[in-house]
C-alpha cells in the first residue's frame, strides 16, 4: 500500500471504536478494446496486461479501472473444503487467461473461498481487482470480519469492500444507525486498508435502490439474468439509476448456479435438499446464451464461478467471442427463460402473494 498503514494497528483501535427501462444490445464501452494496452501501469489500481488482448473492458465506474467483461465468481469450488488444489489452479489459469477482477466473500464456504484465493494472492496480488464482503450489519461485527478478510486473503488492502445481500430495508437502517457497518466501510476507505464501498443484492431490487439514491457507494454487485425481466427487474428498477450515477456495476447469478443451463439436468426431488433451488425442470437456455445476454446489459463486468477448468476456459473463450446483442436476439433469449422463472429466481423475494 502506498501509505504503509499499519493494518493491525488500525483494526485493533477500529474494533473499540463504535423505473425505466436500460437501453440493451449496446452494452457499457461495448466496442471491441483488444490490444488497446495502457501505456504503463496506473499504480493506484491492479494491473493484468493479459487482460486488453484476452477480451474487450469496460471503465469500471468513475475508478478509473478498466475491467475485462467477465470475471471470477468466488463460489462454486473454490468455496468447496477440501478442493484446494483445484482451486488454486482455477484462479492463477483465470489470471494467465486475462481476468482482472476477482469477487469473494467472508461467508462463502465459511471462510474456504478466501483462503483458496488468498494463497494465490500473496503472490499475484498486484495482478486483480480484489472485493469481497461483510454480511455483518454492524460496526464492530463488520470490523472483525474485515481483519479475518484480509488474513485469509493475505492481503493489506482490498480494492472492494461491500454490504453484502441486502434484502430489506431494516437492514439498511441498521447499516446507517450509529454502530452501523457504513461506519465500519467509511472508517477502512479513510485509513487506506479499503480503496471503495460497494453494495450487493439479489432479493428486491427496490431496496437497494433506496440504497444507492441514499449514499455514493462505488459499486453495485447486482443480479441480472435472461429471466430477471420476468420479476422484479434490477435491469428495470435498478440498473438504470446506478447508470445514472455512475456507479460501477457488477452482474451476477448469470446461470443461477446451473439451473438455468440446458445442459443441467435435475437431480430427483428428494435430493435436492435446499427448497428455494428445488425443481424438476431442466434448463433452457446455453451458457454463451447466458453470458452474451448479461455481456450485453450496460454493466461493467460479469462475474461468475466455475465448477472445473473446462468451464472457466469455455467462459472465457466466449469473452473473447464477444460482440452485443440485438435487441430481438435478447428477447428471444428472454422468451426462452419463461418456463423457469421461479429456478432462474429462487433467490428473489417471493412472498409477496406472487
Amino acid at each position: 500500500m502506498g501509505n504503509n498503514i499499519n493494518r493491525r494497528k488500525f483494526l485493533g483501535t477500529g474494533l473499540a471504536a463504535a423505473a425505466a427501462t436500460v437501453t440493451v444490445g449496446n452494452a457499457v464501452g461495448s466496442e471491441k478494446e483488444f490490444s488497446r494496452i495502457p501505456v504503463k501501469k496506473n499504480d493506484e489500481h491492479p494491473f493484468n496486461p493479459i487482460t486488453f488482448s484476452a477480451m474487450p473492458t469496460h471503465s469500471f465506474g468513475k475508478t478509473g479501472y478498466k475491467i475485462g467483461i467477465l470475471s471470477l465468481g468466488g463460489q462454486a469450488t473454490l468455496e468447496i473444503a477440501g478442493r484446494e488444489e483445484e482451486s488454486e489452479k482455477i484462479i492463477n489459469r483465470a489470471i494467465d487467461l486475462g481476468i482482472n477482477y476477482i469477487d469473494t466473500a467472508a461467508s462463502y464456504g465459511r471462510g474456504v473461498s478466501q483462503l483458496n484465493i488468498g494463497r494465490v494472492m500473496k503472490t499475484r496480488r498486484s495482478e486483480v481487482w480484489l472485493a469481497t464482503k461483510t454480511h455483518d450489519r454492524t460496526y464492530d461485527g463488520s470490523m472483525r470480519l474485515l481483519e479475518e478478510s484480509l488474513k485469509n486473503l493475505q492481503t493489506d488492502h482490498l480494492d472492494t469492500w461491500q454490504l453484502h445481500n441486502v434484502q430489506r430495508q431494516e437492514q439498511i437502517d441498521q447499516i446507517f444507525a450509529n454502530d452501523g457497518a457504513i461506519k465500519a466501510l467509511e472508517k477502512a476507505k479513510s485509513e487506506g486498508v479499503v480503496r471503495n464501498l460497494g453494495i450487493t443484492g439479489h432479493f428486491e431490487p427496490i431496496v437497494l435502490l433506496e440504497a444507492i439514491k441514499r449514499y455514493p457507494f462505488d459499486t453495485l454487485l447486482l443480479a441480472l439474468n435472461a429471466a430477471d425481466v420476468h420479476y422484479l427487474s434490477f435491469k428495470n428498477y435498478l440498473l438504470p439509476e446506478a447508470q445514472k450515477r455512475g456507479i460501477a456495476t457488477i452482474g451476477m447469478k448469470v446461470t443461477t448456479r446451473g439451473r438455468m443451463l440446458n445442459c443441467w439436468t435435475p437431480p430427483p426431488l428428494e435430493e435436492q435438499t435446499d427448497a428455494r433451488m428445488r425443481t424438476p425442470k431442466a434448463g433452457t437456455i446455453s451458457i454463451k446464451e447466458a453470458l452474451t445476454y448479461n455481456m450485453s446489459l450496460p454493466v461493467s463486468t460479469t462475474i461468475i464461478g466455475v465448477d472445473s477448468m473446462e468451464q472457466l476456459e469455455e467462459n472465457v473463450k466466449i469473452a473473447s467471442e464477444f460482440y452485443p446483442l440485438p435487441l430481438a436476439l435478447m428477447e428471444e433469449i428472454e422468451f426462452k427463460t419463461l418456463p423457469i422463472v421461479r429456478q432462474g429466481l429462487y433467490f428473489r423475494r417471493w412472498d409477496i402473494g406472487v
